[in-house]
């Protein structure tokens, strides 16, 4: 293999470790918004929770109309928390599903970019 040969190999190879690390950087982003869109719905979610709780406590007729409803507005928060956990649940494994397939795609990528880079009497 001569010299100019093996620069053109490093190259491609560099080229390649740039693409793969830009697509990496990729799906983190994508990633991120997802996360972070999650997190603005549960903290919107606890938004919507503390001001009914406020207005429960200016509307109330007394303590007990006000004890019902925010045991009322507890319960619901705690389901709708639940269903939060799932669908971030579900968000977690499609990330992990997502990273995987990248990891096995350029992980193959790789292997057969190094075979082809070694001769074969070597």
């Amino acid at each position: 293999m001569s010299t100019n040969d093996s620069i053109k190999t490093m190259n491609d190879l560099t080229n390649k470790t740039v693409e793969r690390l830009t697509s990496l950087g990729e799906l983190n982003v994508r990633i991120f918004e997802k996360m972070a869109s999650r997190q603005m719905d549960v903290v919107n979610l606890y938004m919507d929770h503390s001001m009914r709780i406020m207005n429960l406590a200016t509307e109330s007729k007394g303590y007990n109309d006000f004890f019902k409803g925010q045991v009322e507005a507890t319960k619901e928060l705690s389901e709708r928390v639940m269903a939060e956990g799932k669908t971030t649940m579900q968000l977690a494994n499609e990330a992990r599903d997502d990273y995987r397939a990248w990891f096995e795609k350029n992980l193959a990528e790789v292997s057969s970019d190094l075979q082809k880079s070694v001769p074969a009497n070597a």
